[in-house]
């Protein structure tokens, strides 16, 4: 699952670096919004602005962990 999200992500925010440590530090609301969207999608989850907290968006393992926690909601 990691690496599809990396893909998906990267396919739709080519200037953002994936694997970095604070990832959350190169977006802006446009990216946080568009992250939010590609995975709402992909995943058929409901994602919302309050699921954009720095903990969730600060690597892209956080991205999969929250990703892996609303697919359990389901």
């Amino acid at each position: 699952m990691k690496e599809e999200i990396k893909k998906l992500l990267a396919d739709a925010l080519p200037m953002v670096d994936f694997e970095s440590e604070c990832l959350y530090e190169q977006l802006d609301s446009i990216g946080v919004v568009t992250i939010l969207i590609v995975l709402s999608n992909q995943y058929s989850i409901h994602l919302n602005i309050q699921d954009a907290t720095p903990k969730n968006l600060i690597s892209l393992d956080a991205l999969v962990r929250l990703v892996e926690s609303k697919l359990k909601e389901q």
